[in-house]
């Protein structure tokens, strides 16, 4: 028997008292912020609709430990913990533990992040706009365990929550070396101020670059074998033929637009893929790496219409370095190892966050079953 089980075996073996959010939480302070109203520089988190922050703002309108709940959107119903100074936008409903003698609010986290795909599917109405009614979120109802159990969890579920933040930590930290290591040997200044006299050309002046031919997803099926690339990041199926070979750039014009990949095996590029293949003074892979690490710039290419593109004639106009062949390959062969180490090692990680979050997810749905005292027993 665990520590958790001689507990409740001690404190409370024939169940636990459960009462209504409402009951034992108060509703705090909201308020609706624009876009416009935000400032990056801002001093507080901005905590509305989404599983991010909103943005940041100059002043605040909770503090302390506050649960927060997305009230409308593709994520009404998603649980937030927050401690400290916030503004709490009009698309959440913020609350504060009111029965504070008996429930901590991490416990409170803990048990409603527990239910919250329980919250999305009961609770949540699914409209034109999703939206979690409050009347609906505060009728839901909370164990109240003793506190020493409480306490006991909330130790548990934090370590394993403390190790899961590690992890992510350490993969974010991997990418961003690969991306400053990758930046760093494709720095050839820029056209104005270029390191080394190398020259700059612009896109379409070093490379062809063409749209691929419309097929409809309609026929399309898994059990063909060739890759159709369109506007997203993944293939969007498979078909009998290809009209690319491998190694070939693409990016995307539409839906994801301005997202580079590298096509290593033989594929179809549909209408809204623009395929690059550059002239002899290039080095196919040396221009892919190039143009990841101009991703950002791709993005800020697109147009802001409906739907959101990218022009084939700002590609175009955008500026390469053009290095001699021989430092092309050695700066390839210098990516295309450091790419596979850290493929690897980002496979290692990911693989080790998944299986952590399954067995956080395990223990925390375990740990937080508690039965309902029957009301006679109250």
């Amino acid at each position: 028997m665990n520590k958790i089980e001689q507990l409740i075996a001690k404190l409370c073996p024939n169940g636990v008292e459960f009462k209504s959010l409402g009951e034992i939480c108060e509703s705090q302070s909201k308020a609706t912020l624009k876009i416009s109203d935000l400032d990056k520089n801002g001093l507080y988190p901005v905590i509305n609709s989404g599983r991010d922050f909103y943005g940041y703002y100059n002043d605040f309108n909770n503090e302390g430990e506050t649960i927060t709940f997305a009230s409308r959107g593709e994520y009404a119903g998603y649980v937030k913990y927050f401690q400290g100074k916030f503004f709490a936008g009009g698309l959440c409903y913020p609350y504060k533990v009111s029965l504070k003698n008996r429930l901590l609010t991490k416990f409170l986290y803990f048990y409603l992040k527990s239910k919250e795909e329980e919250i999305m599917e009961n609770l949540v109405s699914r409209g034109s706009i999703p939206a979690l009614n409050k009347v609906d979120i505060e009728d839901f109802c909370i164990p109240i365990p003793p506190l020493e159990i409480q306490e006991e969890i909330v130790k548990i579920l934090d370590n394993f929550s403390e190790l899961t933040a590690e992890l992510t930590a350490e993969l974010t930290a991997r990418k961003k070396q690969y991306e400053y290591y990758r930046d760093t040997l494709l720095d050839f200044g820029d056209e104005n101020n270029p390191k080394d006299g190398v020259e700059f050309k612009s896109l379409g002046n070093v490379a062809t670059i063409s749209r691929g031919e419309r097929i409809t997803k309609s026929i399309l099926s898994d059990e063909f074998h060739y890759p159709v690339m369109s506007g997203g990041i993944g293939p969007m199926g498979y078909w009998r033929d290809y009209n690319r070979d491998k190694n070939t750039i693409i990016i995307a014009q539409y839906g994801t637009a301005g997202f580079v990949n590298f096509m290593q095996e033989k594929f179809w590029a549909n209408d809204i893929c623009y395929s690059v293949s550059p002239n002899r003074d290039m080095i196919n892979k040396f221009l892919y790496y190039f143009l990841l690490s101009k991703q950002a710039v791709l993005y800020e290419l697109c147009t802001n219409a409906i739907p959101k593109h990218l022009p084939k004639e700002k590609l175009c106009d955008l500026k390469i370095p053009i290095p001699p062949l021989e430092i092309q390959e050695e700066i390839v062969k210098i990516l295309d190892n450091f790419s596979e180490l850290t493929a690897e090692l980002t496979a290692e990680l990911t693989a080790e966050l998944t299986a952590r979050k399954k067995q956080y997810e395990y223990y925390r749905d375990k740990l937080l079953d508690f039965k309902e005292l029957e009301s006679k027993n109250v």
